[in-house]
């Protein structure tokens, strides 16, 4: 299956236990790949045929910046949802990461993958 890449988006968003994490927006690094046919878009050059990853990095860091999680894994389940909203969409791998979160570490985060049936 075709893959659709966005790398490294970064939000702003509330997330955490901790009373610190839920005053202030922290930094949220999201990896997201769209696993799709892309033989018709190929063919066409044509938008229209084409999983629109713009569309798809707006409502994935609207969520973001809006749902104020207490968990890694449910922001990322969440944006699994989101992402296997848009048609084509067979399959998403999501991968949601906290820089700094832990001392002497450069992120911690979790990585899920849903299929649409999943969803």
């Amino acid at each position: 299956m075709d893959q659709v890449l966005i790398k490294n988006l970064t939000a702003r968003g509330i997330i955490g236990i901790k009373d610190w994490e839920r005053e202030k927006p922290q930094e949220i690094l999201i990896n997201i790949i769209l696993f799709t046919n892309i033989r018709k878009a190929g063919q066409s050059d044509n938008i229209n045929d084409c999983v629109n990853y713009r569309t798809v990095s707006k409502k994935v860091i609207k969520h973001t910046e809006t749902a104020e999680r207490f968990t890694v894994e449910a922001l990322t389940s969440d944006l699994a949802k989101i992402c296997l909203e848009h048609p084509g969409v067979e399959k998403a791998r999501v991968r949601v990461e906290k820089p700094g979160a832990v001392r002497f570490s450069e992120s911690v985060g979790v990585e899920i993958e849903r299929t649409r049936s999943e969803k």
